[in-house]
């Protein structure tokens, strides 16, 4: 499903913009995706009392192998932790 983009403009705070930007890198995301992540989850969390959340890409990784390889991935984790 293809959904139509409106282009606009922020402005941040420096420190804002620096965090912000710190996230994207280390998600491996852009600061737009950020942006309209947080943009979504403000909107879920104002909609009225009895109203149906938009659940809409809530759970996008961006990758498309996370079901056939949903084991590895865990597993790949919890081995990068160091253990206590």
């Amino acid at each position: 499903m293809k959904y139509e983009m409106k282009r606009t403009t922020i402005f941040a705070e420096q420190e804002t913009w620096v965090e912000l930007r710190k996230i994207a890198r280390r998600d491996g995301r852009s600061v737009a995706d950020l942006i309209r992540e947080a943009v979504r989850r403000l909107i879920a969390l104002r909609q009225r009392p009895g109203s149906v959340p938009s659940l809409l890409g809530v759970g996008r990784s961006g990758r498309r192998d996370v079901a056939s390889k949903h084991e590895e991935l865990l597993w790949k984790t919890g081995r990068s932790r160091k253990r206590r």
